[in-house]
């Protein structure tokens, strides 16, 4: 299985159509046991280009109990398990993809990519 579209829903693959020609009939179609391994077609390609995919970051989680949780008020902090240094996850339809540091650029704040995950680990990602 190669890493086209690895982040995206196996639906919308499924819709698409692979293979050499110029997007007739005759291409292999992606099926849920994995993509094929030929080049996706420009016009295919261009299909997936408009697909929205939603993006988050990270910054840690905790678990407490309701009375916990209803003791916050303003100004409250709740500890998050992890290191201040610790690289940020940067995820894509919930699947892990890569970590990063908050960067500011002017009054913005953004994230700066720091390592991408593996292929291999992408895959794991998408088997859970």
């Amino acid at each position: 299985m190669d890493d086209t579209g690895a982040l995206l829903d196996p639906n919308i693959l499924k819709e698409l159509e692979f293979g050499g020609g110029g997007g007739g009939g005759g291409g292999e179609r992606a099926s849920s046991g994995g993509l094929s391994s030929t080049v996706v077609n420009e016009k295919n390609m261009e299909l997936l280009m408009d697909v929205s995919l939603e993006i988050s970051v990270r910054l840690g989680q905790v678990k407490m109990q309701i009375r916990d949780l209803l003791k916050l008020n303003k100004g409250s902090l709740i500890e998050l398990g992890r290191e201040a240094d610790d690289p940020l996850e940067i995820h894509v339809n919930n699947r892990l993809l890569a970590y990063g540091e908050v960067v500011m650029i002017k009054d913005k704040l953004g994230i700066r990519i720091t390592d991408i995950v593996s292929l291999s680990e992408r895959l794991e990602n998408l088997r859970r």
